[in-house]
């Protein structure tokens, strides 16, 4: 497991995601998760697109293709909203939450 230093002590990359679920903002970790779920969501998708087109089904190859329409505006959508909030550290995040004192030369 990956450990990162941060001024709190040592945090592993789940305990930075789990705090990424519950504090306001975006942790590197977190987006880096979010966008592995996003890859192996697509990988699911091209399978079923490709089962739905070895099945001849006009409709099945059109429901999917329309989970994956989905899918992918949502990805671009998640892409657009951090680049016009940006990313915050996971000890700024601890420090909203009261994790560890804040930060008195800010």
């Amino acid at each position: 497991m990956v450990k990162k230093q941060s001024a709190g002590g040592d945090i592993s990359s789940a305990q930075a995601v789990l705090l990424g679920a519950l504090a306001p903002g975006v942790n590197g970790p977190t987006w880096n998760t979010l966008k592995s779920t996003f890859l192996m969501l697509g990988i699911c998708l091209a399978v079923m697109l490709g089962l739905a087109f070895s099945s001849c089904d006009s409709s099945l190859v059109l429901h999917v293709a329309f989970l994956v329409l989905i899918a992918v505006a949502l990805f671009l959508l998640l892409n657009w909203f951090l680049e016009q909030t940006g990313l915050v550290s996971v000890e700024h995040q601890m420090q909203e939450m009261d994790l560890i004192p804040k930060d008195r030369t800010r």
